[in-house]
């Protein structure tokens, strides 16, 4: 789909929800660097001619520990989000064109598998309208509730209310004892200026910390590197890359990049100095990074990060719903084993993260 990136832009711009992840900027140097990936195919819905839906998907041999092939959406570990694109109101037919597809050509797929599904989002209730006039199967097998900011206070009155007085003391107390080691600034950016060394700066703060050490930091790894470097590129040349920064003179002690999708945003990467962790300079940085609140193009910010997660969760108070899904594909007899599989599957490991 290289040759499809204007349409791919079109598309993203009209989207029923947005998802950075399958956006033209990020999907390809994805599917350039990531490793296996040759066995990918995007999925592509046409609608008077024009592009108006986009997925990739997978034929899987197994699903997680069990060998049962599968149909399934394609997500790598830096993918947060498995929401397909869809232009507003294509909804509908999108899901009965996938389904459709899925039908007549599942090959030795038992069913369908979808990752990263926003839970109540368009996308989510356009599916279950679908299959229940179909009288398909579909089962969310997995969820999760991630922190997500999503208010109408400003700032100050949403840090006020989300930590008690007594931490907000202890920060202040942090970032003037901070200041004492030299000049501390803020740096909001959404140009693509100096992108290259923004990274290189990036990629140094997260391998020189614990990441570094167990070997999953980007810097570890030459396709993850690669894919960083190409896809904040890729979303600051199109004006959808916030970076935000802490530094202590010419030294920063924390970074964020984020992806502006309006109306949302998602926090892709975060990194900081442990050797100032005295300072707590992550969550300084969250705290300026609150002033996301005064975008009027903005209404929320997924923040990537895993349930339960024990620094965002203190700050952000709203929550996302994030899952996955089985469907049925087929004849009947395809059916049938299917919804003896997910009746098996959801009594071992029932989905038992609230929403």
């Amino acid at each position: 789909m290289e040759d499809e990136v204007l349409a791919w832009d079109r598309l993203a711009d009209r989207a029923s929800e947005p998802n950075p992840f399958f956006e033209s900027w990020y999907l390809l140097p994805s599917l350039r660097a990531m490793p296996e990936t040759e066995e990918v195919t995007v999925l592509r819905f046409e609608r008077d001619g024009e592009l108006a839906g986009l997925l990739p998907m997978i034929r899987a041999p197994k699903y997680y520990r069990w060998p049962v092939p599968h149909l399934s959406s394609w997500l790598h570990a830096n993918s947060f989000c498995g929401v397909p694109l869809v232009a507003h109101g294509c909804e509908v037919p999108f899901w009965q064109a996938v389904l459709r597809w899925a039908d007549d050509e599942p090959g030795t797929a038992l069913f369908m598998h979808l990752r990263g599904v926003v839970l109540g989002g368009p996308l989510h209730a356009a599916l279950e309208g679908v299959v229940a006039c179909d009288g398909r199967q579909v089962e969310i097998v997995h969820h999760e509730a991630r922190a997500m900011l999503c208010s109408s206070l400003s700032p100050e009155a949403y840090l006020e209310a989300s930590m008690s007085g007594k931490k907000r003391k202890e920060l202040r107390r942090q970032a003037n004892r901070l200041a004492d080691l030299g000049e501390v600034r803020f740096e909001r950016r959404t140009d693509a200026d100096d992108i290259e060394d923004w990274c290189d700066r990036f990629l140094a703060l997260e391998a020189a910390g614990w990441k570094g050490e167990a070997g999953s930091s980007l810097a570890s790894d030459e396709s993850t590197t690669t894919l960083f470097r190409e896809s904040l590129a890729g979303a600051a040349e199109r004006g959808k890359l916030e970076r935000l920064a802490l530094w202590l003179d010419d030294k920063p002690l924390a970074m964020l990049a984020t992806f502006l999708t309006p109306p949302g945003a998602y926090s892709y990467k975060t990194a900081f100095d442990e050797e100032y962790a005295r300072f707590s300079p992550g969550v300084l940085l969250q705290r300026e990074n609150l002033a996301v609140l005064d975008r009027p193009d903005i209404v929320w910010s997924d923040s990537c990060a895993a349930a339960d997660h024990p620094m965002i969760d203190r700050i952000w108070r709203e929550k996302r719903g994030v899952g996955r899904l089985s469907i049925a594909i087929g004849g009947m007899l395809r059916r049938a084993a299917f919804s003896q599989f997910v009746r098996a599957e959801t009594a071992r490991s029932p989905a038992t993260t609230e929403v």
